[in-house]
């Protein structure tokens, strides 16, 4: 008996070369595109081993939890590293960057998280890549929650590894993803005797055998059943166009953030600024006396379905997480998170408007998408 999940043909270099060009399109991009066969943390990993070692002096900016993974990278490969920490209900800004220049001028490295959907913000990549650019640093950005929900674009941003996956905003499967590299990003790798070789988080060895072989055979057997999801994924945003998919998100975010407010019961949004508020997830602050952790376990027994989560590690005490991303960046899912959620406050004895946050959301999603 045959399952289409089972019985499939092999996946060539010309399909799985196809694939990264389709990649590279929805990046906007003229680099190497390397699709790597594991989740996101495999080339966020293996691009800070590849480029940073002893010599380097990385700017790594903190702006939630990946940020302070990625210093622990940095400072494994033997890297300098100077942390710039911000609050999580903000986002860092250029000026703040340009500051650390300043300070340490010896920078040549500077890692990023461009939406952190762990705590709800995102930061102006656009803005920072000027000043990174004029610095002269090679420039690391974390794009996985980003991509799909809102423009990632390493070329004209001048980010030298822009690191995707598809799990998020995407829509797409968990167990693969991709990195864009620019020339100087191989040049500083090649140059690094700590880059790992005959390794799974090696770059250079898909750089060198690869791309360099003209994309005619692969390293080893790929995720077969991911890569024809990660193509679906692609082929069904350039189906409904980019723009679309990000503006679905944007008012995701927008009607999340206004029904909350208009829901009462002493919940309010996490990132104090809209600006600064990630369209993959709307981060909100718990009332006082309440547990997040809890609120929202009551909030899933109203409704199982809902994208709703709470904060991770000591974030789960004060902090709730819509994720409105992929298939839940709808209005049904945004209504479904603001009931379960004004439920479980209700339950907790607060007093809550659902009908006025149901009415708030609608008006801000009507008003922006």
């Amino acid at each position: 008996m045959t399952h289409p999940f089972l019985d499939l043909a092999p996946l060539g270099a010309d399909r799985f070369a196809a694939i990264e060009d389709r990649v590279a399109r929805l990046l906007s991009t003229e680099q190497d595109v390397v699709i790597m066969q594991g989740e996101a943390l495999l080339p966020l990993e293996g691009a800070i081993r590849a480029a940073a070692g002893p010599g380097t002096t990385a700017l790594n900016v903190i702006t939630g939890p990946y940020g302070q993974t990625f210093g622990d990278w940095l400072r494994d490969c033997g890297a300098t590293v100077v942390d710039l920490a911000v609050p999580f209900h903000t986002a860092v800004t250029a000026e703040q960057i340009r500051q650390a220049f300043a300070e340490h001028p010896e920078i040549d490295f500077v890692s990023l998280v461009h939406a952190e959907a762990a705590t709800g913000n995102t930061n102006p990549v656009a803005e920072i890549g000027e000043v990174v650019r004029a610095h002269g640093a090679l420039f690391y950005l974390d794009a996985v929650a980003s991509i799909g929900a809102e423009p990632v674009l390493p070329d004209a941003w001048g980010v030298d590894l822009c690191v995707i996956g598809a799990q998020k905003a995407m829509g797409g499967p968990a167990g693969v993803s991709a990195v864009s590299v620019s020339e100087r990003a191989w040049a500083r790798m090649a140059a690094n005797p700590r880059a790992p070789r005959r390794s799974y988080l090696s770059l250079l060895d898909w750089k060198e055998r690869w791309i360099g072989g003209g994309r005619k055979a692969l390293l080893h057997a790929p995720a077969q059943l991911e890569m024809l999801a990660l193509e679906a994924c692609v082929e069904r945003i350039e189906a409904v166009g980019l723009d679309a998919v990000m503006a679905r998100h944007a008012s995701a975010a927008a009607a999340t953030r206004a029904g909350a407010v208009g829901l009462g019961g002493g919940l309010e949004p996490y990132v104090y600024e809209a600006r600064d508020a990630a369209p993959v997830a709307t981060t909100l602050r718990a009332p006082s006396g309440v547990v997040a952790s809890e609120l929202v376990a009551r909030a899933l027994e109203a409704d199982p379905a809902v994208p709703v989560a709470a904060g991770g590690g000591a974030l789960a005490k004060e902090m709730i997480r819509v994720n409105h991303y992929g298939p839940d960046a709808t209005p049904g899912a945004v209504r479904a998170s603001l009931a379960a959620l004004g439920a479980a406050l209700s339950e907790a004895g607060l007093p809550v408007d659902v009908e006025g946050a149901l009415r708030a959301a609608g008006e801000a999603w009507r008003e922006t998408f």
